[in-house]
């Protein structure tokens, strides 16, 4: 959504890297282009100059002035304005003290208030609550159906006792007030303790609309009343926001549609210019794509800076923590990682959903936004069906998969032999990675290693110190040999045999091989 805002704010700050002081040209220049881009972004011009001038006065205050690293501090400088533009801190629903929570949702025809009903069911499902969604919305053609059908996806039950327009000929019948009083009654009486009632919406603003909706808040009086409002909308939703927020004073904003392709921006103009805080975003389709709209990440995630606090979060819920533990511990005790291993891995993370949406999340994703729009979610369905066709066997010694097997292999998973090479080719390096790791070696090509995981990477030897001799042999079996022989003072064994044991038999105690090694010696 927030794609081309982001772009060009991360472009604009580029030209302020390795600055040691900042000029008033240089403020100028950045305040300009960050008008720019919050513009072209669809955000409201009143908020646009407010935001430029509280930046403009910051950047030249003596909190950049006196920075050591100055174009840091005005990135830190906007993002902490951003956050203030989308609300501050995050705002929790507002739970009722006794009886069931009642939660009105308002908004126009096709800003997604019935499938987003449903969404918010599911969401307080997960949270521990017992909702249920009341079809207000007589007037749509079949939208009690609709809801009806998004409630089943959702498993949260829905009242619904009057039918509604079933075409756009039909006059609907019912009192939707009188649903609304008669769903919270229920809710009561069958101990529900959160009453979602989804109301009826219009093309337009108009007088019709506004007295129904505050007939039902009436009706009802509702401890939230969200109002819904599309976030491809353009400018012109701050002009309906503002006539929502007069009709019925609503308490909260949910951002739906915020997956598309639009610029976005004005939905960013609502919380400014009414003062109302954003309280929910719905990021899909599904029942599951929707989310507490968190001000601090999503500021984040404008400015490139990613946010891996929901991606944590999501995992939290999804994964397994009994598999987490087992892989755990088969890393501290050095086992082989297997394509056993490797199968449930991603089953975990199909778990989390979208990969590409998980990957959006991670720092610096812009600089991959090609690579990411160019991702087919369908090429983990072909390695996992290469990984389901290998035998048990295969699994777990993949050293025994050759040519002809890798042939079976790619008949069985539908694609091609070289497919089926470059995962094979793929794992190696993989289990090469987790293995060094595991021995707290670090990761190849980083000097220094992984900080807190032991050694080097391969960095150079101090200076003054002379290099200890050892063996440079890429097997694990040779190598741990000539190391015990080198520091027992002998010589290596001589090339030539397979493990260098020139046809003697093996100890692999001796050799002290990670565990699980035992398999590859042939025993």
């Amino acid at each position: 959504m927030f794609n081309s805002l982001s772009d060009r704010l991360t472009a604009t700050f580029k030209n302020l890297r390795g600055k040691g002081r900042l000029s008033e040209a240089d403020v100028d220049a950045t305040v300009r282009e960050i008008r720019r881009a919050l513009l072209e972004a669809d955000v409201a011009v009143p908020v646009v100059r407010e935001f430029t001038a509280v930046i403009k006065e910051r950047a030249l205050g003596s909190e950049v002035s006196e920075a050591l690293n100055p174009g840091q501090q005005v990135v830190k400088i906007v993002n902490e304005e951003l956050q203030n533009v989308l609300g501050g801190a995050t705002r929790r629903i507002n739970l009722a003290k006794s009886g069931p929570t009642v939660i009105m949702l308002a908004g126009l025809q096709g800003a997604g208030k019935t499938t987003l009903a449903g969404k918010l069911g599911k969401w307080l499902t997960d949270q521990g609550h017992k909702p249920v969604l009341v079809a207000s919305d007589l007037q749509r053609p079949n939208a009690v159906t609709q809801l009806q059908v998004v409630g089943r996806r959702a498993g949260v039950p829905v009242f619904a006792p009057e039918p509604g327009a079933t075409s756009e000929f039909d006059d609907p019948t019912g009192d939707p007030v009188k649903v609304a009083r008669d769903g919270v009654d229920f809710a009561r009486s069958k101990l529900y303790d959160v009453v979602i009632v989804d109301t009826a919406g219009r093309l337009g603003i108009d007088q019709a609309l506004m007295n129904q909706a505050r007939d039902i808040r009436d009706a009802v009086d509702p401890d939230e009343v969200l109002f819904v409002i599309d976030a491809m909308i353009g400018q012109d939703a701050v002009n309906t926001a503002k006539a929502f927020d007069e009709g019925v004073d609503f308490t909260g904003v949910v951002l739906s549609k915020l997956d598309g392709d639009a610029r976005g921006g004005a939905a960013l103009s609502v919380r400014a210019v009414t003062g109302k805080p954003i309280m929910f975003a719905s990021t899909g389709e599904g029942v599951d794509d929707f989310e507490q709209f968190h001000p601090d990440r999503m500021a984040s995630r404008i400015l490139d800076m990613g946010d891996v606090l929901s991606l944590i979060e999501q995992a939290e819920r999804q994964w397994d923590k009994a598999e987490a533990e087992r892989m755990a511990k088969k890393f501290t005790d050095q086992e082989d990682f297997t394509f056993e291993d490797f199968l449930a891995q991603m089953q975990q993370l199909r778990k989390m959903g979208s990969m590409k949406k998980m990957l959006s999340m991670m720092p610096g994703a812009a600089g991959m936004r090609e690579q990411l729009e160019n991702f087919d979610e369908r090429e983990i369905d072909r390695v996992e069906a290469i990984v389901r066709s290998m035998t048990p066997h295969e699994r777990v010694a993949p050293k025994i998969i050759n040519g002809s097997r890798r042939a079976r292999i790619a008949r069985g998973s539908g694609v091609s032999v070289s497919e089926v090479n470059q995962l094979m080719e793929r794992f190696a390096q993989a289990q090469k990675m987790m293995k060094r790791l595991a021995q707290g070696k670090g990761v190849p090509g980083m000097p220094g290693g992984i900080p807190g995981m032991g050694g080097g990477g391969g960095g150079a030897a101090k200076k003054g110190k002379s290099k200890k001799k050892g063996s440079r042999s890429g097997n694990p079996a040779k190598r741990a040999q000539e190391q015990a022989a080198l520091a027992s003072g002998q010589k290596p064994a001589a090339k030539g045999s397979a493990f260098g044991s020139q046809g003697k038999e093996l100890d692999a105690e001796s050799l002290n091989l990670p565990k699980g090694f035992e398999k590859f010696l042939g025993k």
